[in-house]
């Protein structure tokens, strides 16, 4: 009867080795691993811009940037005349996905209660 040989268990790859700088203050080599902090970029932020139109009434305008923006009435009201005046006016400034959402809810407002009012999002360049 043969005898039976056991089976050799599986070889592992070697680990990579860690950079190794030398250390001229004792002589020899040292393990060093360098730290690289990590930088991150802040968000791409957006402002929102209310369009004017000839349709609808300033009134509905103020209310809407009262509602969605959280401004007070005087701040809304001059905000307003800036949309009025110069053809658009920039209601706040917010990450991608708030400025969407707020353009979304005054679209659906002004939609709702048949005003044509528009409102749009634009990048912020730095």
């Amino acid at each position: 009867m043969a005898t039976r040989t056991p089976p050799t268990p599986p070889v592992r790859p070697p680990a990579p080795a860690p950079a190794i700088k030398p250390d001229d203050s004792n002589g020899g080599e040292s393990v060093v691993l360098e730290r690289r902090p990590q930088k991150t970029k802040p968000p791409q932020m957006f402002q929102v811009v209310l369009l004017n139109d000839d349709y609808t009434p300033m009134e509905f305008v103020v209310v809407v940037i009262q509602e969605f923006f959280n401004k007070d009435r005087e701040t809304a009201t001059q905000i307003m005349l800036k949309i009025h005046l110069d053809g658009k006016g920039i209601c706040g400034v917010f990450s991608r996905d708030v400025a969407a959402t707020k353009v979304d809810q005054v679209t659906e407002a002004a939609r709702k209660n048949g005003h044509p009012l528009q409102c749009v999002s634009e990048p912020i360049e730095l």
